[in-house]
C-alpha cells in the first residue's frame, strides 16, 4: 500500500463517502488474498487495534 492510497481513503472518510474502518480491511484483506505473506501499512496500527 503506497502513501496516495492511504490518504485517499482517509480524505473519502472525512467526508464521509466511505467507512473508513470497512475499507481499510478490504484491502488488507484483498493484499492477503493476492498471496501476501506480509502486509507494510500505513494503517496498521489502525488494523491491530481492530482485530484485537
Amino acid at each position: 500500500q503506497v502513501s496516495g492510497e492511504y490518504a485517499m481513503v482517509k480524505a473519502a472518510a472525512e467526508k464521509g463517502w466511505l467507512d473508513h474502518d470497512k475499507i481499510m480491511m478490504e484491502q488488507l484483506h484483498c493484499i492477503k488474498r493476492a498471496g501476501a505473506n506480509i502486509i507494510s501499512t500505513y494503517f496498521a496500527k489502525e488494523a491491530a487495534k481492530l482485530m484485537q
